[in-house]
């Protein structure tokens, strides 16, 4: 059984989606709630595999509410603007439904999702063996190769469904997604500081406050990187500033 809830302000909107839903007699309908602050204590609460999630809601949006999550479910965006698909997927959002959803449309994401759950419960049963500093990867980015040292790598980041890594002055793009490189790297010198970007600790010139309870990291290197605010607790707590 696939668990899910629906975060949309409009109830037609919400009605439509259960309507589509009724076929798929496999996903069970946790509850649904109208605005950001409503949907995030439901998620809290029930922890669903799926989330339908609508962009444009008043006070706050469909990417405010994800900020807020300790946990993110596999979130489809349903919307009726579609300015915000490129944004959508900075944020891991596995698709992007335009309305009025087309139920070819949505045949076609309700497949996504339910491949992305075999092969998360797949990855969940494999012994994950994490990596240490000394480690060593080998990356190949076209003609060019690598073997680089975990502890040499500064940071990496987000770029569509892949990662780019950054050691010295490269930037090679390794074939794998941000959450599977997450999973093996050593936990006391690497953390996630937003949804697109992991950092090595050891590479940070310095820190100052930022905007509403944010953190904004200086690497050796000169960039800039921005901690979210939920993040910024966990950091500030591993780092015991």
């Amino acid at each position: 059984m696939i668990t899910a809830v629906i975060v949309e302000d409009s109830r037609l909107a919400r009605n439509e989606l259960k309507e589509l839903l009724k076929v798929y007699t496999e996903i069970q309908i946790l509850g649904e709630a109208e605005n950001v602050d409503d949907g995030v204590v439901l998620i809290e609460e029930t922890k669903p595999d799926l989330l339908f999630l609508d962009i444009n809601m008043p006070e706050k949006d469909g990417f405010d509410l994800l900020e807020l999550l300790e946990e993110v479910p596999i979130t489809v965006f349903t919307t009726a603007y579609d300015e915000y698909a490129i944004k959508s997927f900075e944020y891991n959002a596995l698709d992007y439904l335009l309305k009025p959803i087309n139920e070819k449309r949505f045949a076609v994401a309700i497949e996504k999702v339910k491949l992305q759950l075999e092969n998360k419960t797949e990855e969940e049963e494999k012994t994950v063996e994490k990596l240490k500093e000394s480690s060593q990867i080998f990356i190949k980015d076209g003609e060019k190769c690598w073997l680089v040292k975990i502890g040499d790598i500064s940071h990496f980041e987000i770029v569509g469904n892949y990662t780019r890594v950054f050691f010295q002055e490269e930037k090679p793009m390794l074939y794998k997604s941000l959450n599977q490189v997450e999973g093996k790297l050593p936990e006391h010198c690497f953390f996630r500081t937003n949804r697109q970007q992991i950092i090595n600790t050891n590479f940070i010139d310095s820190v100052i406050p930022w905007f509403n309870g944010k953190l904004k990291l200086t690497m050796q290197n000169g960039e800039e990187i921005e901690v979210s605010r939920r993040q910024s607790y966990l950091f500030k707590d591993q780092m015991s500033l």
